[in-house]
């Protein structure tokens, strides 16, 4: 398959609703989230322990920074979670900032390897996204795109999801995608769709140089306009009775693939 772009050119309940205009939140619930937070160096305006809930390394680390620590009783914590499982921890923190697409790029160079990047397109459940975002960060994906429009953003519910990776992997958010791919093709990145009537195999797609896989929607896959500019369709083979994957058990599954030809020098063995 050919490279060279230059040369081509705990307990659960549901999730309270939010306005449509709260796509980011000061609030980051639940321990790694937490955690990784405060290890970021992220700024951070307070943290509520609840009573009994053994998170004292959490209130410690707060306590070093000099961050207010709030001790209080559960129910105070249960009235501000908007997922409703914050395991006895939230903070409230600054907005998550987003990254430009030149900082995933240079996320790339510093670790001396080609892009990998992740693009969402129009995932709508913050859960899927979160996800993709932890994936991205065991993988070592260099970041993540999303569409500034009718998609998930960076909540709290995605910061749970993500289990602290929301603090390690940049997430940029692109006003319209397909000129973004645009961009990403002139800067020499090739882009992988993932389908089911995919024209090449998962195996035999070649991941090894500057990529970007591109994640479709729980329900509709990849928007029209996206799939036009994709330079390929990968499909991911299905053994058993049901013929599709959750997305963003799709994106681990790619992103891991891309892992194994990097790391196997570019091989398909």
């Amino acid at each position: 398959m050919p490279r060279d772009r230059d040369k081509d050119q705990e307990r659960k309940r549901p999730a309270r609703p939010r306005a449509a205009d709260q796509d980011e939140t000061t609030l980051v619930e639940g321990r790694n989230a937490v955690t990784e937070l405060l290890r970021a160096g992220r700024a951070c305006d307070k943290v509520f322990l609840a009573e009994g809930a053994h998170t004292g390394d959490i209130g410690a680390m707060a306590r070093e920074r000099g961050i207010p620590v709030v001790v209080c009783d559960r129910r105070k914590l249960d009235g501000m979670s908007p997922t409703g499982n914050h395991q006895g921890v939230i903070a409230q923190a600054a907005a998550h900032e987003y990254a430009s697409l030149d900082d995933l790029f240079a996320a790339a160079e510093r670790a001396g390897e080609p892009p990998l990047f992740i693009i969402c397109d129009g995932i709508a459940d913050p859960h899927n996204l979160g996800a993709i975002i932890r994936s991205a960060d065991t993988a070592g994906a260099h970041g993540v795109i999303i569409p500034k429009r009718r998609a998930a953003g960076l909540t709290a519910v995605a910061a749970r999801a993500s289990a602290g990776a929301i603090e390690h992997v940049g997430v940029h958010k692109a006003v319209n995608l397909p000129s973004l791919i645009d961009e990403l093709k002139a800067r020499g990145v090739w882009i992988f769709g993932a389908e089911a009537d995919g024209t090449v195999g998962l195996y035999d797609a070649d991941f090894a140089g500057p990529t970007a896989i591109v994640i479709g929607s729980e329900g509709e896959g990849i928007s029209r306009l996206v799939r036009e500019k994709c330079d390929f369709i990968v499909s991911i083979p299905m053994r058993g009775k049901v013929n599709s994957l959750n997305a963003s058990n799709a994106a681990a599954v790619l992103l891991f693939e891309a892992v194994r030809r990097r790391t196997c020098g570019g091989k398909n063995q």
